[in-house]
């Protein structure tokens, strides 16, 4: 089946969180959005029809996951990347969001550090937070126009209680972001395995979320971080969706995989009572996007490749001020504005008051992320050049 990219369906007055909120969020209702990750495509054909069939039963009671569904994850991540995982290992939660909270709830103390590499998505400093834990900002380092790694600084977290500060108590989870968002990396295995080595040292637990994992641009391979050895495996929570990849984040369903059975039991403990299993249709849709969705995504991915080269001929042609940090994974670009010379709040203001595009301010993600905006490609290509004419026009007018 041929699906068809370019259509603009018009998503207002739908309850959508993207566009139902333009004037809530941004202050004006003429402005262009393009920030939280969905996708402005409608789903594979198989996801639709499954849901159909099974809202046609009539009856929707409290729902757990079968047999079939468990499988479909069990030979999704096999078949994607050869690694053998057993079904028990599968606990499903509706959102990575509310697992990464209930990790953090589940395996440390209040006032122990929790580890994540900013500029990253923002969700993870507040799980952190929230849970009564102290961020610790191993923050990436922009090198050539690619983000990497601080392996020195990563192991430099971890020094004696006593040289530690601003606390003295321990660091006991990292929260590991693999393909990256929002700089776009898809961590390369001896990347992935100088991280699984500090941890093993330091007996820390690993939190990957691999949410995006499915959204590779051409040349890149998402390796799971668990997969690296059986001892890393251990150590390892990993978080993994089809709700990015099948643009079904409203159906809220997500699969956590713990090989350990006592990392598994502590972390269905701390889920008993605040975290339930997804809904009927979010497990239908998750079991139809891994079994049927790949003729959809193979479109997709073809498409999302033509709007990333777009973009960048575009910036580099027309708006020369404005530096793309290109994306190996995602469909999220990280713009680096900061030739604009603007702080983060004038920056704001000049993207949504005199460019009308709504965007993610990169303060939000870290520190490290001022002067930088992040901006959701996956929208038809005639949404994507309006939004780039728009900053073009802008940026022109600044003289």
């Amino acid at each position: 089946m041929k699906y068809d990219f370019d259509k603009v369906i018009d998503r207002r007055q739908t309850g959508c969180a993207k566009w139902d909120m333009v004037e809530s969020i941004f202050g004006d209702k003429d402005v262009l959005p393009m920030w939280v990750a969905d996708m402005d495509f409608p789903v594979a054909a198989p996801i639709t029809e499954a849901i159909r069939r099974r809202a046609e039963h009539e009856i929707y009671g409290y729902t757990v996951p079968g047999a079939s569904v468990i499988e479909s994850v069990v030979e999704r991540v096999w078949q994607k990347y050869g690694w053998k995982i057993q079904p028990e290992w599968v606990v499903f939660t509706p959102g990575v969001v509310p697992a990464l909270h209930v990790a953090v709830r589940a395996f440390t103390h209040p006032g122990d550090h929790v580890i994540a590499q900013g500029p990253v998505y923002y969700p993870f400093w507040a799980a952190i937070r929230d849970n009564g834990c102290t961020p610790a900002d191993n923050e990436l380092r922009l090198v050539n126009g690619r983000y990497e790694m601080d392996f020195a600084d990563l192991r430099n977290r971890f020094r004696p209680r006593e040289a530690m500060m601003p606390s003295p108590s321990r660091v006991a989870m990292m929260i590991l972001c693999s393909p990256h968002n929002p700089v776009g990396r898809v961590w390369r295995e001896e990347e992935l395995a100088q991280v699984g080595d500090i941890a093993r040292e330091k007996d820390i637990i690993v939190v990957s979320d691999e949410i995006h994992c499915e959204l590779l641009f051409r040349g890149s391979k998402h390796i799971p971080f668990a997969s690296l050895s059986p001892e890393i495996e251990q150590i390892s929570i990993t978080c993994m969706a089809p709700s990015k990849t099948f643009n079904i984040p409203g159906l809220q369903a997500s699969s956590i995989i713990i090989p350990n059975q006592k990392l598994r039991n502590a972390f269905n403990a701390a889920r008993a009572g605040i975290l339930p299993q997804p809904n009927t249709f979010g497990l239908v849709a998750l079991e139809a996007a891994y079994r049927y969705g790949d003729e959809w995504l193979e479109q997709l991915l073809d498409y999302l490749q033509g709007n990333l080269e777009f973009l960048i001929a575009y910036v580099s042609r027309n708006i020369p001020r404005l530096k793309v940090i290109k994306p190996e994974g995602t469909y999220l670009v990280w713009l680096d504005c900061r030739e604009l010379g603007m702080g983060p709040m004038e920056l704001r203001k000049f993207m949504r008051q005199r460019a009308k595009v709504g965007l993610d301010d990169g303060y939000l993600f870290s520190p490290g992320g001022a002067g930088f905006q992040r901006m959701n490609i996956a929208c038809p290509r005639a949404t994507l050049r309006e939004a780039l004419q728009r900053i073009e026009r802008a940026v022109s007018d600044l003289g």
